[in-house]
């Protein structure tokens, strides 16, 4: 079973972190699946990823190329053969998903109670279901380790 990472946004905006995240795990040799809820949101991280300094290579699941994309980004399961999916806006993973990859990520807006609730919850089934964890916050203004579930 793979890890899940979850990561607290309190500071950097969603678009920033993904892309940070998407970068280390295309340097690492993995596909990319950003997993999302709306396909509004999804097409706005999209732009946002056109218009950053630097490209990333990228697209939304419907495109003619869908298993070739180093990052698709969808609503539901991929289709790019992804080896690290990244949950946004609420997406749901299963311990069936976390089993599946190298790494799994969870990224919540700490601005936001709703979704900081999800992402217990999430927490919660995740390690209960065996999952090894870990929580970042960027609080303090870096990336820290709070927590950690260990698989048991």
């Amino acid at each position: 079973m793979g890890a899940v990472y979850f990561y607290h946004l309190t500071r950097a905006p969603l678009a920033e972190t993904l892309a940070t995240l998407a970068e280390k795990s295309l340097q690492a040799g993995w596909r990319v699946e950003v997993r999302g809820r709306s396909d509004e949101m999804l097409r706005a991280l999209d732009q946002a990823l056109w218009l950053r300094e630097g490209f990333l290579p990228h697209g939304i699941k419907g495109g003619p190329h869908d298993a070739e994309q180093p990052i698709l980004f969808t609503t539901g399961a991929g289709g790019n053969a992804a080896s690290c999916v990244m949950s946004v806006g609420g997406a749901d993973l299963d311990a069936e998903d976390i089993a599946a990859l190298d790494r799994a990520c969870i990224l919540f807006d700490g601005d936001d109670p709703d979704a900081v609730q999800h992402a217990r919850v999430q927490w919660k089934t995740l390690t209960a279901a065996g999952a090894e964890a870990q929580y970042w916050s960027e609080e303090s203004g870096r990336w820290e380790k709070k927590a950690e579930s260990k698989k048991g």
